[in-house]
């Protein structure tokens, strides 16, 4: 890193103050760019502490050199770089930016979409409109938290209308995206039927905490809260961060899981996290690249779920193991009831009826008589072939 960044990130006052003001009265945007492409190197509190010194370093005199950075976003500079435009910005510079939203780099719409959110300006709201389904990550989420901070309730119904009616788990994904960036909690409920009949769960359930928290979620709709915890559990180290078991408080929900009287649906959820937790920290793979502080948390959770006796929640596990149980699919890893599982083949869902094969054979209790029965029920060409295949 260039030796004025270090001083930028470093710790001496007298350094770090000298090392924003010439950064931005010289305008370097080669500069601002390694800032930016160190982005994953920096802990946050570092990144923080450097656009605090920025925007305190940002006058009348140096603020229009802050054009020059709108080419490289950083969610980690976006405000401070549009608070130094409302603070010294004029309507000359409205114009500006305005014309750059409409013809600009990705880069500089996300700069742009932040700060007219910030100036409440509507004008603005058809090019936000227009560029948050687009292929960019970035860009999508800060428009869409624009349109939320302007309250632009015509995309917000058409994002919750499109959820609702499409049959393409790929454009669904779009719309939850929107949705959480948005950050109207009145899609949750949405949200969280479109993740239950969705092949993407577990990403739908790592976008949804960051609309609303799980222990929130759990006191509004309980049954809801516990899958999302539950496709959490599956996604860790796969589809979701490591990271956010941190940011989702995923200690304490399952501290408040154990604390409270045992359900069926609570023991499976238990057992399921105590099985990933023991792969997570058995498996080096998963937490080599992860920071002590993650490291540390995944350890306790392991260590708290290991000091209960698993024999207390497997006892429930076959009051799940029914066809309209949103955890039959999870209570099933764990059931050795051959009855039970035999009683799954009377389901109208094909394929509920091939996972319960599939246990009964680990159980070594699939014999043709069963497979019969199963093929009986199946309609699908590609279940019934796995089925004989079994």
């Amino acid at each position: 890193m260039n030796d004025l960044l270090k001083k930028l990130a470093g710790k001496d006052r007298h350094d770090y103050e000298f090392a924003a003001s010439s950064l931005l009265d010289s305008g370097d945007e080669i500069l601002f760019k390694e800032l930016v492409d160190n982005d994953s190197f920096l802990f946050d509190f570092v990144k923080q502490n450097i656009a605090n010194r920025l925007l305190s370093a940002v006058n009348k005199n140096n603020y229009k050199n802050l054009l020059k950075f709108l080419k490289y976003y950083s969610p980690f500079y976006c405000d401070f770089i549009s608070e130094a435009f409302v603070k010294f910005g004029d309507e000359d510079l409205n114009n500006e930016l305005f014309k750059i939203f409409q013809i600009g780099s990705d880069d500089e719409k996300c700069y742009c979409a932040k700060y007219f959110s910030l100036i409440n300006l509507s004008d603005a709201i058809p090019i936000m409109r227009a560029n948050v389904y687009t292929g960019n990550e970035n860009l999508n989420m800060v428009c869409a938290q624009a349109l939320g901070e302007l309250g632009d309730e015509q995309s917000f119904n058409f994002a919750l209308e499109e959820l609702q009616s499409s049959q393409d788990d790929f454009e669904s994904l779009k719309r939850v995206k929107f949705l959480i960036s948005y950050g109207d909690k009145r899609a949750v409920m949405p949200i969280i039927e479109n993740m239950i009949l969705s092949s993407f769960q577990e990403t739908i359930a790592g976008e949804i905490p960051y609309l609303i928290g799980i222990f929130e979620l759990l006191n509004m709709f309980e049954i809801g809260g516990l899958l999302v915890l539950n496709n959490i559990i599956n996604g860790l180290g796969e589809t979701i961060p490591l990271s956010c078991v941190i940011d989702f408080e995923i200690k304490d929900v399952l501290y408040s899981l154990i604390s409270h009287p045992i359900t069926s649906v609570n023991a499976v959820i238990l057992l399921n996290a105590l099985e990933k937790f023991e792969t997570l920290t058995e498996n080096n793979e998963y937490l080599y690249d992860e920071d002590k502080n993650t490291k540390d948390e995944i350890e306790d959770i392991k260590r708290l779920l290991c000091k209960q006796n698993r024999n207390n929640w497997l006892k429930y596990v076959n009051d799940e193991i029914r066809e309209n149980s949103f955890f039959v699919y999870t209570a099933l890893n764990y059931c050795t009831d051959v009855v039970t599982v035999k009683n799954l083949l009377r389901s109208d869902n094909q394929t509920l009826i091939l996972r319960a094969l599939e246990v009964l054979k680990n159980l070594d209790a699939l014999d043709n008589s069963v497979k019969t029965i199963a093929l009986s029920k199946v309609q699908d060409i590609h279940i019934k072939d796995i089925i004989r295949a079994l």
